[in-house]
């Protein structure tokens, strides 16, 4: 077959589900572990699910993502959809526009191996209706399969309603040999008469895949495990038009937790939704790896490169792989961790703004200071907020958990509280030696240590016994809020 060319060709019809991004992940790593070329076409022969503005998301969720595309559709430096390369179009309805499919489906007719089909969409839901009651499997009942053509030509020039099917052989096996699952194979009379045209005059998608594929050189055809019992009719079309068909690799289904489908109509995750929660391309990607494919050590870490370098279908499972978030969350963190202090912060920013905590104009060595307090703790940027709301919320909207109500209630509580404000009566806001230093002061005063002095004070302050750095929030927060906080702890409890 020569060098190896992969595609990912989806539809437009809504956000790029994240099963979908696994499949175009798996073309992509393969092209780059085998030297060979990652190709990107769009199928949106079905008009009728159709979604405007899908196409620049799947290709920006694609771009965040970190996978190249070598040929096809793609964005521009500007940011605006183009396409490139010598089979182009890459677009199924620009490839319909041009005729790209008639001649093909004008061959099959010729030579019998397709042929035009009259049956109202109402005949047929009536016979499958029917068929359904008799217990048999719904297809068409082959009506139309022997009209003669010339009469079925002078039906169709004379404009009646119409599509064309393909005429498979009757009762014969058709095998192929699938990457993954070995050796498949299925019946003809346990297959539909499938519609190769349809009464819009577009083809469907079992016709066009294959012309596509064919000509676009597609040496690989990487998809879903839902495609298995479409694949014998994509075999028999390369065998009558005499092509040689590509190695198939149907991919084991992600999972939801109810090891049900993880998938759109489930409500199950979009890309776009990752994105949103704070994930990073590096953790969501290194997941997705993961989810199916098995490397051949015990790592679980992997760089988009080294993942590449890795990659083989013999080592991708044959049975679904559940999509654990906690997973998913464990090896993000594992990211998050590897960044910057200045990079976190960076990237926790918006999330503290759109959640109402902080605005533009906050400080960037307290932004900072957050980042640091909070990095250990942070699996994807969206948890800032919730882990640190505590120190920006007005006092009403607080809660304290059960062991910071029983530390905040003691006597020594009390005293502890008293001596803090007293402190901070005495400067004009919270600096780095006051916080860092004002712990000793209080224990000496008071003569209280250990967990007796840290749990009620930093239960006070922030709602729990237990958290990061307490001299951090004492920056973070600044003297009003916590003097006003203190005060409110010893009014209410």
């Amino acid at each position: 077959m020569g060098n190896v060319r992969v595609r990912f060709a989806p539809s437009p019809t809504g956000y790029l589900h994240i099963g979908g991004l696994r499949t175009a992940l798996f073309n992509y790593l393969y092209a780059r572990h085998t030297g060979g070329d990652m190709l990107l076409r769009i199928e949106d022969t079905d008009r009728t699910r159709f979604v405007e503005g899908a196409l620049e998301n799947l290709l920006k969720a694609l771009k965040w993502a970190g996978i190249e595309i070598d040929e096809g559709v793609m964005l521009d430096e500007n940011g605006e959809v183009t396409e490139r390369g010598d089979c182009g179009p890459y677009i199924q309805s620009e490839r319909v526009e041009k005729g790209i499919y008639n001649k093909y489906i004008d061959q099959l007719i010729e030579e019998g191996k397709a042929y035009y089909c009259f049956c109202s969409q109402e005949r047929i839901d009536k016979v499958r209706d029917q068929q359904r009651a008799d217990g048999l499997t719904p297809k068409y009942d082959g009506l139309c399969r022997s009209l003669p053509l010339e009469e079925a030509k002078k039906r169709v020039a004379a404009g009646e309603p119409h599509t064309v099917r393909l005429k498979l052989p009757v009762n014969r096996d058709i095998t192929f040999n699938d990457r993954i699952k070995g050796k498949i194979t299925f019946n003809t009379d346990d297959q539909d008469d499938q519609v190769l045209i349809k009464r819009d005059g577009f083809p469907t998608y079992h016709f066009a895949v294959v012309v596509d594929d064919h000509l676009m050189g597609i040496t690989h055809v990487v998809r879903g495990d839902e495609w298995v019992s479409s694949t014998p009719k994509h075999v028999y079309l390369y065998e009558a038009f005499g092509w040689q068909a590509p190695e198939y690799i149907h991919l084991p289904t992600v999972l939801n937790k109810d090891h049900k489908k993880y998938s759109k109509r489930n409500g199950d995750g979009m890309v776009e939704d990752f994105i949103e929660e704070g994930y990073m391309p590096e953790g969501l990607i290194n997941f997705l790896a993961l989810l199916g494919w098995s490397p051949d050590s015990e790592e679980e870490i992997f760089t988009m490169k080294q993942l590449a370098e890795q990659f083989d279908f013999d080592r991708v499972n044959k049975t679904g792989a559940v999509f654990d978030k906690r997973k998913l969350d464990w090896v993000n963190g594992h990211y998050v961790r590897d960044l910057s202090v200045d990079e976190l912060a960076e990237k926790i920013k918006p999330f503290m703004i759109k959640a109402g905590l902080i605005d533009e104009s906050y400080p960037e060595d307290k932004l900072k200071l957050l980042a640091a307090t909070w990095q250990s703790a942070i699996d994807k940027f969206s948890d800032a907020p919730e882990l640190s709301k505590n120190y920006f919320i007005d006092d009403r909207q607080m809660s304290w958990d059960d062991e910071a109500v029983e530390a905040i209630s003691t006597e020594d509580a009390k005293k502890l509280i008293d001596s803090f404000l007293n402190h901070l009566d005495q400067v004009d806001e919270i600096d780095e030696e006051f916080a860092t230093s004002v712990m000793k002061k209080i224990q000496k005063e008071t003569g209280i240590k250990g967990k007796n002095l840290w749990f009620p004070v930093r239960a006070a302050i922030t709602g729990s016994v237990h958290g990061p750095e307490l001299s951090n929030a004492f920056i973070i927060m600044g003297k009003e809020k916590i003097k006003n906080r203190l005060n409110f702890v010893k009014e209410n409890f």
